[in-house]
């Protein structure tokens, strides 16, 4: 009876967030994590005695940096995701959906790693496929070395015992939610085994200085699969992003002890595996000779990079009461926005038409920042005109019919001057913001409706 009051007094808490209730649950009812509400034992006062010092405090001057510098993976885009590179005793977390490349991405860095004339030793170990299934991939996209060692392992045991075998500089587990500890009840991958295998490798790596890189599965609406505590302890946290029915995958830090965290990676996905793309804008322009009506350039930015982007838009007289609006590459609600905003402020005739959006080579467009290529785009269509050659377009379009301006101008307006593009339609205050690329004429509009009339002018050109 007495245990009962006591453990009513206490109460349970979950672990991942602090969320407490007065009886026990599997779910924790503020961040919905399974498994992580335990009880709340008795509060004691405790006091920890001082020991002696093994490695005494020193001035910051006299700490040797050396042993914090990135040393380059061999792939670029990568190193511009971490900071530069790996730095030695660092723990990375790649996650992203299966199927989307990380693997292959891993295994390409790996090899690069081993190769990179540093004698590094490398051990990938692999709790999802065998060692000869990792070598067939491993040809195929050349990913060869003398000193990258494979293991095929899923106990955590046996893992530390390769690291001691092996004593490698980078460790590579594909993945962390596969390994098991023998030490803690439960199957491979849910939240204590996810714990205490990570925690493992953490003080493996950090007691070595062995760079090691996690991979890790996400649940059905993105988020990293296990304990929120994954992330904490981690050094670095780099997401897996990608459309699978596109080439594009980017990789971008959610967190980077070692270096900031607004750079974006792209790589291309093709035959010989996840290759980097130093100049993405190729893949989302078309490369067609002649300029065709409804179709617009404008500039994104994935981090710091600037990424020109292609926007083609049809309208067709519908055959039905209800006019179809369908969108590929572009939020669907936005869109509607726009349409709305152009049929009322710019007098576009769209009530009893069809309208159909698309980008150039499956990127998705998120960002304000397109709302006036895509606005240009339809209104080309409408009028069956192109935009004048080397036309680009970016701003936010507002409810009143106003353009606003966007972040990173002059960044956009560089990588257009450099890619050849003439013309640039811009919010109005633009110019003020910095100098004009040469060889680029900028054209300031202040609503929607002068927009139109700049771009689509028999005069522009």
């Amino acid at each position: 009876m007495a245990s009962k009051t006591s453990t009513r007094q206490n109460g349970f808490r979950c672990s991942e967030c602090g969320w407490s209730t007065v009886k026990w649950v599997g779910r924790c009812g503020e961040c919905q994590s399974w498994g992580s509400v335990s009880e709340v034992g008795a509060v004691t006062v405790r006091t920890t005695a001082a020991t002696r010092v093994d490695r005494p405090a020193v001035p910051i001057g006299e700490v040797d940096a050396r042993r914090a510098e990135a040393r380059t993976t061999g792939v670029g885009e990568f190193d511009r995701v971490l900071g530069g590179g790996l730095v030695p005793g660092a723990v990375v977390l790649v996650a992203g959906e299966p199927g989307i490349g990380k693997s292959t991405l891993l295994l390409d860095v790996a090899a690069r790693a081993a190769r990179s004339g540093e004698g590094r030793t490398v051990l990938y170990v692999s709790g999802e496929e065998s060692a000869a299934q990792v070598r067939l991939r491993a040809e195929r996209i050349e990913a060869m070395a003398k000193t990258l060692y494979l293991a095929s392992e899923t106990d955590l045991a046996t893992v530390l015992g390769q690291v001691e075998a092996i004593n490698p500089d980078l460790l590579v587990v594909d993945s962390v939610q596969t390994v098991s500890s023998g030490e803690v009840d439960g199957s491979a991958g849910n939240v204590s085994q996810v714990r205490e295998v990570t925690a493992s490798l953490i003080q493996a790596a950090k007691s070595r200085g062995m760079a090691t890189l996690l991979v890790g599965h996400v649940t059905k609406d993105g988020s990293i699969a296990g304990p929120r505590v994954l992330e904490h302890l981690v050094d670095v946290v780099v997401q897996f992003e990608g459309d699978r029915h596109s080439r594009l995958r980017l990789v971008r830090a959610v967190k980077n002890r070692y270096g900031p965290t607004d750079e974006v990676g792209c790589f291309d996905l093709s035959d010989v595996g996840v290759v980097g793309l130093p100049d993405p804008s190729g893949l989302f322009l078309s490369h067609g000779t002649a300029t065709v009506p409804g179709t617009c350039v404008t500039a994104t930015l994935e981090g710091k990079r600037p990424i020109m982007t292609e926007v083609q838009a049809l309208v067709a007289e519908s055959q039905i009461p209800t006019p179809r609006r369908a969108t590929s590459g572009l939020d669907s609600s936005r869109v509607a926005m726009i349409l709305a905003v152009l049929d009322r402020r710019a007098k576009a005739p769209l009530g009893k038409a069809d309208v159909y959006l698309s980008t150039v080579g499956g990127v998705r467009l998120s960002e304000p920042a397109s709302d006036l290529a895509v606005a240009l785009a339809v209104a080309s269509a409408i009028r069956d005109e192109p935009l004048a050659p080397g036309s680009i377009a970016f701003g936010e379009l507002g409810l009143a019919g106003e353009l606003r301006p966007v972040t990173g101008i002059p960044r956009r307006l560089a990588e257009a001057a450099r890619l050849g593009f003439r013309r640039a339609f811009v919010p109005a205050g633009v110019l003020g913001t910095g100098p004009t690329p040469e060889g680029i004429q900028v054209v300031e509009c202040t609503d929607i409706s002068r927009a139109v009339v700049a771009a689509l002018s028999p005069a522009r050109g």
